[in-house]
């Protein structure tokens, strides 16, 4: 659930300016160069004063690889001065996954000085940076750096001259578990989560008498949602990094499902956001003696997470350009961006909703958002307009989920809606009735999200044309995210599972 204000139209997001080297002509078969961003030296001189006032005794350094995992590295603060920025600090890019071969790991970290805040986990003051990566050498931006890549998004439709501005809200779902293990080996497999507050814990002595039923965890109260003083002891701590949090509340899965709603910014910032607003609630979680999980679909008979994701675009005055005379008060921009959406919603998927588990939330006969249509007000299609202000008029793509990179996911949803918007795909009638409700034969003439992770994944190789455009998704991105993610399914598929032995044992 997300409130979404009208300030979405009224705010003008600033113009980054991104001033260095370019990639080489080599790496960028479509002829566009990008430039790395590079900071001004204020900005720069700013940042380490800053340290010096807060007091900060050593300097972490972040950034998100290939798969969307943040990763890091320390330098004490003595070590780090103005010319870091410019310098950087090196690293091994063969040890990231799906990143660079033995013989070429050299890779730089350049830290980002507007991006500095203090972490509220460690011992120590510790200020934080997110970075850009960079070839030691050339300083080119590297092309696998998911971050850059959103960055490459924003400056394509800039060029594009149809909009200035992409704002990015997204609705992050996730578990809190009181406990869990799991174990793969050659001869088990296993695996346990728990919940105070479960159903399947009403057995218990001195458990308490107040769980929540299955499906049934949508906004109670206490002393049924235990976890309100977790939620908002997050909410203090992103309160505290620079986030507006907007709401907080108990999710529809009865095992500690939950929702934390924080305002929109522009697609690179909100990707930001979300990896910050991970790190803060898993150590806030781990703080508190629990555990935070963003996959998808942890719980077999019970709604999975979701990462809804609104998206609208500006003129630079802020003005909304999905504000329009067409259905749901959309313009026809807007209507040609869900047809962008529609025709490549599949190979979206492949970004969107990455990995195995993903397309256990994506079934049939639930309310997953699988059927591709769009409404109004109606929550069982996979494309909304919701009820706003026409200055906070904007699309929701429901089928996304907190598994994803955020960078590339919300790219891949920009690069799909600008390619519907060139070629003035149009969407077709829109579809206001339930979906669930209807007949087999009505629900046979809706497309649908795949159906596994391979589907995506085959979806992606036959249509990625869209993501090319202006070198933003260079080929090499592409074909290194099939390659990893179908070794993925290569070991998933050789490995046993507990049901396998419940049903076929004794075959």
């Amino acid at each position: 659930m997300r409130s979404f204000t009208s300030k979405i139209a009224t705010r003008s997001v600033p113009v980054r300016c991104y001033t260095n080297q370019s990639v080489s002509a080599a790496s960028n078969p479509h002829g566009k160069h990008y430039q790395a961003p590079q900071s001004t030296k204020a900005e720069r001189s700013e940042a380490i004063e800053s340290l010096a006032r807060k007091g900060a005794v050593i300097v972490d350094l972040r950034f998100t690889d290939f798969h969307g995992t943040m990763q890091h590295i320390q330098i004490p603060v003595s070590q780090f001065g103005v010319s870091a920025f410019e310098n950087g600090f090196g690293f091994d890019g063969s040890s990231i996954r799906g990143w660079q071969a033995i013989n070429e790991s050299d890779m730089l970290l350049l830290p980002i000085p507007q991006s500095l805040k203090m972490d509220p986990f460690t011992r120590h003051p510790t200020a934080t940076f997110n970075c850009s990566v960079v070839d030691p050498v050339s300083k080119e931006p590297y092309s696998r750096d998911p971050r850059f890549v959103a960055l490459k998004s924003v400056e394509y439709l800039k060029e594009s001259q149809i909009a200035s501005i992409v704002n990015i809200g997204a609705e992050v779902e996730f578990f809190i578990f009181d406990d869990m293990s799991y174990s793969v080996e050659a001869n088990q497999a296993s695996y346990s989560l728990d919940s105070s507050e479960a159903h399947w814990n009403s057995h218990k002595k001195h458990s308490g008498h107040y769980k929540i039923r299955a499906k049934e965890g949508y906004f109670p109260t206490k002393p049924w949602d235990q976890l309100q003083d977790v939620r908002t002891e997050i909410v203090r701590n992103l309160e505290g990094q620079g986030f507006e949090v907007e709401a907080s509340h108990h999710e529809v899965a009865a095992a500690g499902q939950c929702e934390i709603d924080f305002k929109f910014d522009d697609l690179v910032a909100t990707a930001d956001n979300v990896q910050q607003f991970k790190y803060v609630a898993r150590n806030t979680a781990s703080n508190e003696g629990k555990t935070i999980t963003f996959m998808p679909k942890p719980i077999a008979s019970d709604n999975g997470s979701g990462m809804h994701t609104h998206v609208s675009l500006h003129r630079q005055d802020g003005s909304n350009m999905f504000t329009g005379e067409s259905y749901a008060g959309l313009s026809e921009m807007g209507l040609h961006f869900v047809g962008g959406l529609m025709a490549h919603a599949k190979s979206i998927c492949a970004f969107s909703n990455p990995t195995i588990n993903s397309y256990k939330r994506l079934v049939p006969g639930f309310e997953a958002p699988i059927n591709y249509a769009y409404s109004g007000r109606n929550r069982s299609a996979a494309i909304r307009i919701p009820i706003s202000h026409p200055k906070a008029r904007r699309l929701e793509f429901r089928t996304p989920d907190p598994s994803c990179n955020p960078y590339l996911s919300f790219s891949a949803i920009l690069m799909a809606g600008l390619d519907g918007i060139q070629r003035k795909l149009h969407p077709g009638n829109p579809l206001d009735s339930d979906i669930y409700s209807l007949s087999k034969e009505a629900l046979a003439n809706i497309p649908k999200a795949p159906g596994s992770l391979e589907e995506a994944l085959d979806a992606l190789e036959k249509d990625h044309a869209y993501l090319l455009a202006g070198n933003v998704f260079s080929q090499d991105v592409v074909e290194m995210w099939l390659e990893r993610k179908r070794g993925e399914i290569d070991v998933w598929r050789k490995q046993p599972t507990p049901w396998e032995f419940k049903m076929y044992y004794d075959c």
